[in-house]
């Protein structure tokens, strides 16, 4: 199989996971991260420059570094983290870095390729948005005390730890500027990757980019789901690996999927979960592909030789096929 030019979409750890495994079977990667946190180091350097909050810009850098002495050095630096309670406390020096170099240059695109190049990375980062984005969400029991209540919760941090259950979401501003280059990597793909990360922060705010989804609708790729290795968590409690996909739906009906990507765990020895999952999936035009990817001794965590893996075969496995169609 020839190497795939891959456009992975995502933010946060779980688009780093995604990153470091694709890494593994692909020097030809595009990451395009959402641009929406407004929390921790990035919340702060948002506010006070009026910049793209650059922290899953800078983990999708380090993800794609190069794995010589230098790559990993300069990786170690990125993610270097300054402790204490002053200014510089909690501000990771890649983001410094990455805030450092679009202040001097005035162009963001330029300022990643840039630390793209000092990591000798795999691939190129790019944000899904030019602009810094606030997510808006309606949620019903945000208030403990009104659990049948519908209020709209705003930020990304907030829409992240609320307690109550995502109905939907929106961007402000609305509509988003997108990223014409983002919107180019997705186009010119052999495959495009959605998640996984946490569903309504890092996954679907790229749906909500009209430009970026109608991308995703008329590109050639071929367009895989990776799925989070735990249901039932954080801003997505009580949600099941089908529901997941019933939320992708609702936001972006016209998208056509071909391949959603599972750990057997997310369904276990469930016969109806199971069934629940395979349909919501066929209902998007894909199969659902089980693969051991989970990590066997963190929870939660995606195993980055065996996502690798996975993603080989799907992709080698979509190639066979479509070899013997031509023939």
């Amino acid at each position: 199989m020839k190497r795939p030019a891959v456009a992975a979409l995502g933010g946060g750890h779980g688009l780093f996971a995604s990153l470091e495994a694709l890494r593994l079977v692909t020097d030809k990667i595009t990451a395009i991260v959402t641009v929406a946190d407004d929390g921790g180091s990035s919340g702060r350097l948002r506010e006070e420059y009026d910049i793209l909050p650059p922290g899953d810009l800078r983990m999708a850098l380090a993800a794609l570094c190069d794995n010589s002495q230098w790559g990993i050095a300069w990786r170690d630096a990125l993610q270097h983290r300054f402790p204490g309670e002053g200014p510089l406390g909690g501000h990771a020096l890649g983001n410094l870095l990455i805030a450092g170099l679009w202040d001097s240059l005035g162009d963001p695109i330029q300022g990643l390729d840039m630390v793209g190049r000092l990591l000798s990375a795999r691939g190129r980062v790019l944000p899904m948005s030019l602009q810094p984005l606030r997510i808006d969400a309606k949620v019903r029991g945000a208030d403990p005390a009104d659990p049948d209540g519908v209020r709209e919760v705003s930020g990304q941090v907030a829409v992240a730890q609320t307690p109550g259950t995502v109905l939907n979401l929106r961007l402000f501003p609305d509509p988003p500027q997108p990223c014409r280059e983002a919107i180019d990597a997705v186009l010119d793909a052999d495959w495009v990757i959605l998640g996984p990360g946490s569903w309504f922060t890092s996954v679907m705010p790229h749906l909500l980019v009209p430009d970026l989804l109608d991308a995703l609708v008329q590109t050639k790729a071929k367009r895989m789901l990776t799925l989070n290795v735990q249901m039932d968590t954080g801003e997505t409690s009580g949600f099941s690996a089908s529901d997941h996909l019933e939320v992708l739906a609702a936001h972006a009906p016209a998208l056509h999927l071909d391949a959603i990507l599972a750990d057997p765990g997310v369904v276990g020895d469930d016969a109806r979960a199971r069934e629940a999952l395979e349909s919501s999936a066929a209902a998007l035009g894909a199969s659902v592909v089980y693969k051991p990817v989970a990590d066997q001794e963190s929870a939660g965590v995606h195993d980055t030789l065996r996502l690798a893996t996975a993603y080989r075969d799907v992709m080698e496995s979509a190639a066979r096929a479509q070899a013997r169609r031509r023939a």
